[in-house]
Protein backbone atom coordinates (compact mmCIF):
# COMPACT_ATOMS: atom_id res chain seq x y z
CA UNK A 1 0.00 0.00 0.00
CA UNK A 2 3.09 2.12 0.33
CA UNK A 3 5.70 2.72 2.53
CA UNK A 4 7.21 6.06 2.69
CA UNK A 5 7.31 7.93 6.25
CA UNK A 6 6.22 11.64 6.23
CA UNK A 7 6.48 14.22 8.81
CA UNK A 8 3.61 17.24 8.13
CA UNK A 9 1.91 20.55 9.35
CA UNK A 10 -0.77 20.64 6.64
CA UNK A 11 -3.46 20.47 8.62
CA UNK A 12 -2.00 22.46 11.19
CA UNK A 13 -1.56 25.28 8.53
CA UNK A 14 -4.82 24.93 7.18
CA UNK A 15 -6.91 25.02 10.41
CA UNK A 16 -5.05 28.16 11.76
CA UNK A 17 -5.35 30.79 8.49
CA UNK A 18 -7.74 33.45 8.57
CA UNK A 19 -10.95 33.58 6.67
CA UNK A 20 -10.12 34.63 3.13
CA UNK A 21 -11.40 34.96 -0.32
CA UNK A 22 -10.51 31.70 -1.14
CA UNK A 23 -12.03 30.00 1.24
CA UNK A 24 -15.32 31.74 0.24
CA UNK A 25 -14.22 29.97 -3.25
CA UNK A 26 -14.76 26.40 -1.58
CA UNK A 27 -18.04 27.09 0.19
CA UNK A 28 -19.26 28.55 -3.18
CA UNK A 29 -17.93 26.12 -5.70
CA UNK A 30 -18.33 23.30 -3.67
CA UNK A 31 -21.04 23.93 -1.39
CA UNK A 32 -23.46 24.80 -4.23
CA UNK A 33 -24.49 20.81 -4.85
CA UNK A 34 -26.48 21.07 -1.92
CA UNK A 35 -28.62 23.97 -4.36
CA UNK A 36 -28.76 21.39 -7.02
CA UNK A 37 -30.22 18.65 -5.13
CA UNK A 38 -32.35 21.44 -3.12
CA UNK A 39 -33.57 22.31 -6.57
CA UNK A 40 -34.14 19.10 -7.79
CA UNK A 41 -36.46 17.72 -4.85
CA UNK A 42 -38.73 20.64 -5.02
CA UNK A 43 -39.07 20.67 -8.59
CA UNK A 44 -40.11 17.03 -8.13
CA UNK A 45 -42.15 18.03 -4.84
CA UNK A 46 -43.79 21.39 -6.53
CA UNK A 47 -44.46 19.47 -10.25
CA UNK A 48 -46.14 16.50 -8.60
CA UNK A 49 -49.71 17.56 -9.35
CA UNK A 50 -48.74 18.50 -13.24
CA UNK A 51 -46.71 15.11 -13.71
CA UNK A 52 -50.43 13.61 -12.80
CA UNK A 53 -51.45 15.21 -15.84
CA UNK A 54 -48.87 15.48 -18.05
CA UNK A 55 -47.35 11.93 -17.72
CA UNK A 56 -50.25 10.25 -16.47
CA UNK A 57 -49.34 9.85 -13.05
CA UNK A 58 -51.68 9.19 -9.66
CA UNK A 59 -50.21 10.33 -6.32
CA UNK A 60 -48.70 6.71 -4.99
CA UNK A 61 -46.43 7.38 -8.62
CA UNK A 62 -45.39 10.50 -7.92
CA UNK A 63 -44.22 9.53 -4.68
CA UNK A 64 -42.47 6.24 -6.46
CA UNK A 65 -40.55 8.40 -8.57
CA UNK A 66 -38.79 10.18 -5.42
CA UNK A 67 -37.95 6.63 -4.17
CA UNK A 68 -36.36 6.34 -7.56
CA UNK A 69 -33.94 9.27 -6.75
CA UNK A 70 -33.13 8.52 -3.39
CA UNK A 71 -32.42 4.85 -4.33
CA UNK A 72 -30.60 6.23 -6.87
CA UNK A 73 -28.65 8.72 -4.22
CA UNK A 74 -27.71 5.68 -2.09
CA UNK A 75 -26.37 3.95 -5.45
CA UNK A 76 -24.39 6.63 -5.81
CA UNK A 77 -23.14 7.54 -2.55
CA UNK A 78 -21.71 4.40 -1.92
CA UNK A 79 -19.86 3.63 -5.68
CA UNK A 80 -18.73 7.25 -5.97
CA UNK A 81 -17.82 7.50 -1.82
CA UNK A 82 -15.38 4.84 -1.93
CA UNK A 83 -13.92 6.34 -5.39
CA UNK A 84 -13.45 9.46 -3.61
CA UNK A 85 -11.48 7.90 -0.62
CA UNK A 86 -9.33 6.06 -3.19
CA UNK A 87 -9.14 8.51 -6.34
CA UNK A 88 -9.43 11.72 -4.49
CA UNK A 89 -12.08 14.39 -3.98
CA UNK A 90 -11.33 16.75 -6.87
CA UNK A 91 -11.93 13.69 -9.71
CA UNK A 92 -14.89 12.55 -8.41
CA UNK A 93 -16.54 15.79 -7.67
CA UNK A 94 -16.18 16.58 -11.19
CA UNK A 95 -16.76 13.72 -12.17
CA UNK A 96 -20.63 13.15 -10.23
CA UNK A 97 -21.74 17.07 -11.24
CA UNK A 98 -21.05 15.54 -14.76
CA UNK A 99 -23.80 12.73 -14.61
CA UNK A 100 -26.26 15.13 -12.28
CA UNK A 101 -26.10 17.48 -15.51
CA UNK A 102 -26.62 14.59 -18.06
CA UNK A 103 -29.71 13.32 -16.09
CA UNK A 104 -31.24 16.03 -15.38
CA UNK A 105 -31.41 16.99 -18.82
CA UNK A 106 -32.74 13.99 -19.66
CA UNK A 107 -35.34 14.16 -17.15
CA UNK A 108 -36.54 17.37 -19.00
CA UNK A 109 -36.96 14.46 -22.23
CA UNK A 110 -39.19 12.33 -20.27
CA UNK A 111 -42.63 10.60 -21.64
CA UNK A 112 -43.96 8.38 -19.08
CA UNK A 113 -43.51 7.22 -15.77
CA UNK A 114 -40.82 4.36 -16.15
CA UNK A 115 -39.35 6.84 -18.03
CA UNK A 116 -38.84 9.68 -15.66
CA UNK A 117 -38.70 7.38 -12.76
CA UNK A 118 -35.54 6.28 -14.66
CA UNK A 119 -33.61 8.96 -15.16
CA UNK A 120 -34.47 10.14 -11.90
CA UNK A 121 -32.58 7.17 -10.63
CA UNK A 122 -29.52 8.43 -12.15
CA UNK A 123 -30.03 12.17 -11.32
CA UNK A 124 -30.23 10.79 -7.87
CA UNK A 125 -26.64 9.05 -8.56
CA UNK A 126 -24.85 12.21 -9.38
CA UNK A 127 -26.01 13.84 -6.56
CA UNK A 128 -25.82 10.91 -4.13
CA UNK A 129 -21.69 10.70 -5.15
CA UNK A 130 -21.19 14.70 -4.91
CA UNK A 131 -22.68 13.76 -0.87
CA UNK A 132 -19.18 11.99 -0.27
CA UNK A 133 -16.99 14.43 -2.32
CA UNK A 134 -17.90 17.60 -1.38
CA UNK A 135 -18.37 16.81 2.26
CA UNK A 136 -14.91 15.29 2.64
CA UNK A 137 -13.22 18.22 0.72
CA UNK A 138 -14.89 21.05 2.68
CA UNK A 139 -13.96 19.45 6.20
CA UNK A 140 -10.51 19.33 4.79
CA UNK A 141 -10.64 22.62 3.90
CA UNK A 142 -12.46 24.81 6.51
CA UNK A 143 -10.72 25.81 10.01
CA UNK A 144 -11.67 23.80 12.63
CA UNK A 145 -12.91 27.10 14.76
CA UNK A 146 -15.18 27.47 12.21
CA UNK A 147 -16.20 24.11 10.69
CA UNK A 148 -19.34 23.59 12.60
CA UNK A 149 -20.61 26.63 11.71
CA UNK A 150 -19.35 26.67 8.04
CA UNK A 151 -20.79 23.44 7.18
CA UNK A 152 -24.51 23.83 8.88
CA UNK A 153 -24.69 27.11 6.49
CA UNK A 154 -23.54 25.23 3.35
CA UNK A 155 -25.70 22.42 3.99
CA UNK A 156 -28.16 24.70 4.92
CA UNK A 157 -28.10 26.23 0.69
CA UNK A 158 -30.22 23.12 -0.18
CA UNK A 159 -33.20 25.13 0.79
CA UNK A 160 -31.97 28.11 -1.30
CA UNK A 161 -32.19 25.29 -3.98
CA UNK A 162 -35.75 24.61 -2.18
CA UNK A 163 -36.93 28.60 -2.61
CA UNK A 164 -34.95 28.77 -6.50
CA UNK A 165 -37.34 25.94 -7.43
CA UNK A 166 -40.31 26.98 -5.90
CA UNK A 167 -40.30 30.64 -7.74
CA UNK A 168 -39.15 28.89 -10.77
CA UNK A 169 -41.87 26.63 -10.73
CA UNK A 170 -44.22 29.75 -9.80
CA UNK A 171 -43.26 31.91 -12.88
CA UNK A 172 -43.20 28.83 -15.15
CA UNK A 173 -46.57 27.06 -14.63
CA UNK A 174 -48.59 29.75 -13.91
CA UNK A 175 -49.08 29.61 -18.16
CA UNK A 176 -48.49 32.92 -19.18
CA UNK A 177 -44.72 32.11 -20.26
CA UNK A 178 -45.51 28.01 -21.58
CA UNK A 179 -48.27 26.08 -21.69
CA UNK A 180 -48.31 24.06 -18.13
CA UNK A 181 -47.67 20.32 -19.63
CA UNK A 182 -44.53 21.75 -21.33
CA UNK A 183 -43.44 24.38 -18.57
CA UNK A 184 -42.35 21.78 -15.94
CA UNK A 185 -39.42 19.98 -18.65
CA UNK A 186 -38.05 23.62 -18.62
CA UNK A 187 -38.22 23.41 -15.32
CA UNK A 188 -35.90 20.74 -15.35
CA UNK A 189 -33.49 22.61 -17.77
CA UNK A 190 -32.49 24.77 -15.19
CA UNK A 191 -30.39 22.53 -12.99
CA UNK A 192 -28.44 22.12 -16.50
CA UNK A 193 -27.29 25.91 -16.77
CA UNK A 194 -27.08 25.86 -12.89
CA UNK A 195 -24.70 22.84 -13.07
CA UNK A 196 -22.77 23.79 -15.94
CA UNK A 197 -21.72 26.95 -14.00
CA UNK A 198 -20.66 25.05 -11.12
CA UNK A 199 -18.40 23.11 -13.23
CA UNK A 200 -16.59 26.09 -14.34
CA UNK A 201 -15.93 27.31 -10.46
CA UNK A 202 -14.79 23.78 -9.62
CA UNK A 203 -12.21 23.86 -11.64
CA UNK A 204 -10.20 26.57 -9.79
CA UNK A 205 -11.00 24.38 -6.35
CA UNK A 206 -7.78 22.15 -5.65
CA UNK A 207 -7.44 18.94 -4.01
CA UNK A 208 -7.51 17.97 -0.31
CA UNK A 209 -3.87 18.62 0.59
CA UNK A 210 -4.78 15.96 3.66
CA UNK A 211 -5.31 13.44 1.05
CA UNK A 212 -2.68 14.53 -1.34
CA UNK A 213 -0.22 13.70 1.79
CA UNK A 214 -1.85 10.66 3.26
CA UNK A 215 -1.05 9.22 -0.55
CA UNK A 216 2.31 9.68 -1.04
CA UNK A 217 2.10 13.16 -3.07
CA UNK A 218 3.17 15.29 -0.55
CA UNK A 219 4.92 18.05 -2.88
CA UNK A 220 1.28 18.64 -4.55
CA UNK A 221 0.09 19.19 -1.13
CA UNK A 222 2.89 21.43 -0.28
CA UNK A 223 2.54 23.66 -2.77
CA UNK A 224 -1.14 24.19 -2.56
CA UNK A 225 -1.11 25.35 0.91
CA UNK A 226 2.00 27.28 0.37
CA UNK A 227 -0.43 29.07 -2.27
CA UNK A 228 -3.01 29.77 -0.03
CA UNK A 229 -0.54 31.00 2.54
CA UNK A 230 0.51 33.73 -0.31
CA UNK A 231 -2.97 34.37 -1.47
CA UNK A 232 -4.90 34.37 2.65
CA UNK A 233 -1.47 36.78 3.81
CA UNK A 234 -1.84 39.11 0.92
CA UNK A 235 -5.25 39.33 1.36
CA UNK A 236 -5.11 39.94 4.94
CA UNK A 237 -1.70 42.27 4.66
CA UNK A 238 -0.61 40.24 7.77
CA UNK A 239 1.50 38.08 8.95
CA UNK A 240 -0.12 34.42 9.53
CA UNK A 241 -0.30 32.82 12.75
CA UNK A 242 2.26 30.25 13.56
CA UNK A 243 0.35 26.46 13.19
CA UNK A 244 -0.83 25.70 16.56
CA UNK A 245 -0.05 22.04 16.48
CA UNK A 246 3.12 19.45 16.08
CA UNK A 247 3.63 18.00 12.57
CA UNK A 248 1.90 14.51 11.99
CA UNK A 249 3.67 11.61 10.85
CA UNK A 250 2.26 9.90 8.35
CA UNK A 251 2.97 6.52 6.56
CA UNK A 252 1.67 6.72 3.17
CA UNK A 253 -0.74 4.46 1.17
CA UNK A 254 -1.95 4.00 -2.33
CA UNK A 255 -5.57 3.19 -1.11
CA UNK A 256 -7.08 1.67 2.07
CA UNK A 257 -8.45 -1.96 1.77
CA UNK A 258 -11.76 -2.87 2.53
CA UNK A 259 -11.23 -4.60 5.61
CA UNK A 260 -9.58 -1.70 7.28
CA UNK A 261 -12.62 0.56 6.20
CA UNK A 262 -14.45 -2.02 8.18
CA UNK A 263 -12.57 -2.26 11.19
CA UNK A 264 -11.78 1.26 11.58
CA UNK A 265 -15.73 1.29 11.53
CA UNK A 266 -16.78 -1.32 13.32
CA UNK A 267 -14.49 -1.72 15.94
CA UNK A 268 -13.01 1.00 17.85
CA UNK A 269 -15.18 3.70 16.50
CA UNK A 270 -18.23 1.33 16.84
CA UNK A 271 -20.75 3.75 18.65
CA UNK A 272 -19.81 6.76 16.35
CA UNK A 273 -21.42 4.51 13.49
CA UNK A 274 -24.66 3.97 15.63
CA UNK A 275 -24.78 7.68 16.30
CA UNK A 276 -24.19 8.08 12.71
CA UNK A 277 -26.22 6.05 11.51
CA UNK A 278 -29.17 6.75 13.68
CA UNK A 279 -29.07 10.35 12.96
CA UNK A 280 -28.73 10.21 9.53
CA UNK A 281 -31.30 7.59 9.17
CA UNK A 282 -33.97 10.06 11.74
CA UNK A 283 -33.39 13.42 9.46
CA UNK A 284 -33.90 11.39 6.47
CA UNK A 285 -37.41 10.12 7.65
CA UNK A 286 -38.28 13.51 9.12
CA UNK A 287 -37.36 14.74 6.08
CA UNK A 288 -38.61 13.00 2.93
CA UNK A 289 -41.77 11.88 4.47
CA UNK A 290 -42.94 15.53 4.70
CA UNK A 291 -40.85 17.18 2.19
CA UNK A 292 -41.69 15.18 -0.89
CA UNK A 293 -44.91 15.04 -0.46
CA UNK A 294 -45.47 18.67 0.66
CA UNK A 295 -47.42 19.64 -2.81
CA UNK A 296 -49.72 16.64 -2.43
CA UNK A 297 -50.94 17.12 1.59
CA UNK A 298 -51.47 21.75 0.09
CA UNK A 299 -53.76 19.84 -2.71
CA UNK A 300 -55.29 16.69 -1.38
CA UNK A 301 -56.20 18.74 2.31
CA UNK A 302 -56.29 22.71 1.10
CA UNK A 303 -57.59 22.53 -2.32
CA UNK A 304 -54.21 24.38 -3.24
CA UNK A 305 -54.01 23.40 -7.27
CA UNK A 306 -50.30 22.37 -8.42
CA UNK A 307 -49.26 25.70 -9.83
CA UNK A 308 -49.62 27.63 -6.77
CA UNK A 309 -47.69 25.37 -4.75
CA UNK A 310 -44.74 27.14 -4.84
CA UNK A 311 -46.07 29.99 -2.61
CA UNK A 312 -46.21 28.17 0.03
CA UNK A 313 -42.90 26.06 -0.38
CA UNK A 314 -40.79 29.43 -0.43
CA UNK A 315 -41.36 30.33 3.10
CA UNK A 316 -41.09 26.97 4.11
CA UNK A 317 -37.79 26.56 2.19
CA UNK A 318 -36.75 30.61 3.97
CA UNK A 319 -37.23 29.13 7.60
CA UNK A 320 -34.48 26.12 6.56
CA UNK A 321 -31.88 28.60 5.55
CA UNK A 322 -32.10 30.94 7.87
CA UNK A 323 -32.27 28.46 10.68
CA UNK A 324 -28.23 27.15 10.45
CA UNK A 325 -27.60 31.06 9.45
CA UNK A 326 -28.63 31.98 12.68
CA UNK A 327 -28.20 28.90 15.62
CA UNK A 328 -24.90 27.79 13.65
CA UNK A 329 -22.57 29.33 15.23
CA UNK A 330 -23.63 27.79 18.89
CA UNK A 331 -22.62 24.18 17.23
CA UNK A 332 -18.93 25.51 17.33
CA UNK A 333 -19.49 27.84 20.84
CA UNK A 334 -22.01 26.23 22.92
CA UNK A 335 -21.14 22.67 21.53
CA UNK A 336 -21.92 19.92 19.11
CA UNK A 337 -23.54 17.38 21.91
CA UNK A 338 -25.94 19.84 23.38
CA UNK A 339 -27.12 21.37 20.22
CA UNK A 340 -27.41 18.30 17.83
CA UNK A 341 -29.78 17.02 20.96
CA UNK A 342 -31.67 20.08 21.23
CA UNK A 343 -32.50 20.43 17.82
CA UNK A 344 -33.61 16.95 17.52
CA UNK A 345 -35.58 16.65 20.16
CA UNK A 346 -37.10 20.18 19.54
CA UNK A 347 -37.91 19.08 15.76
CA UNK A 348 -39.63 15.96 16.85
CA UNK A 349 -41.66 17.67 19.77
CA UNK A 350 -42.79 20.46 17.56
CA UNK A 351 -44.09 17.82 14.99
CA UNK A 352 -46.19 16.32 17.28
CA UNK A 353 -47.86 19.19 18.08
CA UNK A 354 -48.73 20.69 13.97
CA UNK A 355 -49.63 16.84 13.23
CA UNK A 356 -52.06 16.98 16.19
CA UNK A 357 -53.40 20.23 14.74
CA UNK A 358 -53.56 19.26 11.27
CA UNK A 359 -55.72 15.75 12.54
CA UNK A 360 -58.23 18.08 14.52
CA UNK A 361 -58.63 20.25 11.54
CA UNK A 362 -57.71 23.47 12.97
CA UNK A 363 -54.82 24.74 10.50
CA UNK A 364 -55.58 26.15 6.99
CA UNK A 365 -52.79 26.35 4.30
CA UNK A 366 -51.55 29.53 5.97
CA UNK A 367 -51.17 28.23 9.24
CA UNK A 368 -50.06 25.00 8.26
CA UNK A 369 -46.93 26.54 6.31
CA UNK A 370 -46.40 28.60 9.44
CA UNK A 371 -46.02 25.49 11.25
CA UNK A 372 -43.81 24.01 9.00
CA UNK A 373 -41.29 26.69 8.45
CA UNK A 374 -41.00 27.14 12.54
CA UNK A 375 -40.24 23.22 12.91
CA UNK A 376 -37.25 23.30 10.09
CA UNK A 377 -36.02 26.06 10.71
CA UNK A 378 -35.08 24.34 13.63
CA UNK A 379 -35.01 20.72 12.02
CA UNK A 380 -32.49 22.49 9.75
CA UNK A 381 -29.53 22.37 11.33
CA UNK A 382 -29.92 19.10 12.93
CA UNK A 383 -30.40 17.22 9.63
CA UNK A 384 -27.12 19.58 8.71
CA UNK A 385 -25.04 18.82 12.00
CA UNK A 386 -26.12 14.44 10.78
CA UNK A 387 -23.44 15.03 7.77
CA UNK A 388 -21.18 17.04 9.51
CA UNK A 389 -21.05 14.56 12.76
CA UNK A 390 -20.13 11.95 9.92
CA UNK A 391 -18.06 13.85 8.41
CA UNK A 392 -15.90 14.78 11.45
CA UNK A 393 -15.71 11.23 13.59
CA UNK A 394 -13.81 9.07 11.79
CA UNK A 395 -10.40 9.04 10.25
CA UNK A 396 -9.10 10.53 7.34
CA UNK A 397 -8.37 7.22 4.56
CA UNK A 398 -12.35 6.10 5.02
CA UNK A 399 -14.28 9.82 5.52
CA UNK A 400 -15.94 9.99 1.90
CA UNK A 401 -16.57 6.15 2.48
CA UNK A 402 -18.27 6.63 6.12
CA UNK A 403 -20.13 9.38 4.95
CA UNK A 404 -21.30 7.38 1.61
CA UNK A 405 -22.17 4.17 4.17
CA UNK A 406 -24.03 6.17 6.95
CA UNK A 407 -26.10 8.19 4.15
CA UNK A 408 -26.90 5.10 2.44
CA UNK A 409 -28.31 3.21 5.36
CA UNK A 410 -29.61 6.37 6.49
CA UNK A 411 -31.78 7.06 3.58
CA UNK A 412 -32.08 3.24 3.09
CA UNK A 413 -33.86 2.81 6.50
CA UNK A 414 -35.34 6.11 7.03
CA UNK A 415 -35.96 7.68 3.87
CA UNK A 416 -36.53 5.34 0.54
CA UNK A 417 -39.85 4.01 1.69
CA UNK A 418 -40.85 7.44 3.06
CA UNK A 419 -42.39 9.15 0.14
CA UNK A 420 -44.15 5.99 -1.34
CA UNK A 421 -45.41 5.74 2.27
CA UNK A 422 -46.81 9.29 2.53
CA UNK A 423 -47.91 9.42 -0.81
CA UNK A 424 -50.00 6.22 0.10
CA UNK A 425 -51.52 7.97 2.90
CA UNK A 426 -51.93 11.11 1.26
CA UNK A 427 -53.98 9.53 -1.19
CA UNK A 428 -55.99 7.32 1.36
CA UNK A 429 -57.76 11.07 2.33
CA UNK A 430 -57.00 10.24 5.89
CA UNK A 431 -56.07 12.57 8.08
CA UNK A 432 -55.48 10.65 10.83
CA UNK A 433 -53.71 8.20 8.79
CA UNK A 434 -51.00 10.79 8.00
CA UNK A 435 -51.31 11.95 11.63
CA UNK A 436 -49.83 8.67 12.31
CA UNK A 437 -47.18 8.69 9.68
CA UNK A 438 -46.11 12.48 11.31
CA UNK A 439 -45.88 10.56 14.98
CA UNK A 440 -43.47 7.88 13.67
CA UNK A 441 -41.18 10.89 11.83
CA UNK A 442 -41.15 12.68 15.58
CA UNK A 443 -40.09 9.68 17.17
CA UNK A 444 -37.38 8.87 15.28
CA UNK A 445 -35.65 12.24 16.13
CA UNK A 446 -36.54 12.05 19.78
CA UNK A 447 -34.50 8.63 19.45
CA UNK A 448 -32.07 10.49 17.69
CA UNK A 449 -31.55 13.06 20.24
CA UNK A 450 -31.10 10.60 23.07
CA UNK A 451 -28.55 8.81 21.36
CA UNK A 452 -26.31 12.43 21.05
CA UNK A 453 -26.73 12.67 24.50
CA UNK A 454 -25.29 9.34 24.97
CA UNK A 455 -22.97 8.88 22.90
CA UNK A 456 -22.03 12.25 20.68
CA UNK A 457 -18.34 13.35 20.27
CA UNK A 458 -17.29 17.13 21.26
CA UNK A 459 -16.04 17.77 18.21
CA UNK A 460 -15.86 21.68 18.25
CA UNK A 461 -12.49 23.50 17.96
CA UNK A 462 -10.68 20.44 17.27
CA UNK A 463 -8.72 19.53 14.14
CA UNK A 464 -10.17 16.43 12.13
CA UNK A 465 -6.75 14.41 13.33
CA UNK A 466 -7.16 15.16 17.06
CA UNK A 467 -11.41 13.72 16.76
CA UNK A 468 -10.27 10.60 14.90
CA UNK A 469 -6.59 9.58 14.31
CA UNK A 470 -5.92 8.64 10.50
CA UNK A 471 -5.12 4.96 9.65
CA UNK A 472 -2.00 5.91 8.67
CA UNK A 473 -0.49 8.06 11.21
CA UNK A 474 2.45 6.79 13.14
CA UNK A 475 1.39 4.35 16.19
Amino acid sequence: MGGQVIQTCIPARLDRLPWSRWHWLIVTGLGITWVLDGLEVTLAGTIGGVLKQALHMNDSQVGQSATFYLVGAVVGALFFGWATDRLGRKKLFTLTLLVYLLATGATALSWNFASYSIFRFITGLGIGGEYAAINSAIDELIPARLRGRVDLIINSTYWLGAALGAGMTVILLNGHLVPPNLAWRFAFGIGVVLGTIILFLRHFVPESPRWLVIHGRNDEGEKIVGDVEQIVAKETRKKLPNPGEDAVEIHTRTHTPLGEIWGAMMGENRSRSLLGLVLMAAQAFFYNAIFFTYALVLERFYNIPPVKAGYYIFPFALGNVLGPILIGHLFDTVGRKKMIALTYALSGILLVITGAMFAAGILTSVTQTVCWTAIFFVASSAASAAYLTVSEVFPLEVRAMAISIFYAIGTLIGGVGAPALFGSLIQSGSRRNLLYGYLAAALFMIVASITETKIGVAAEGQSLEKISKPLSAAK
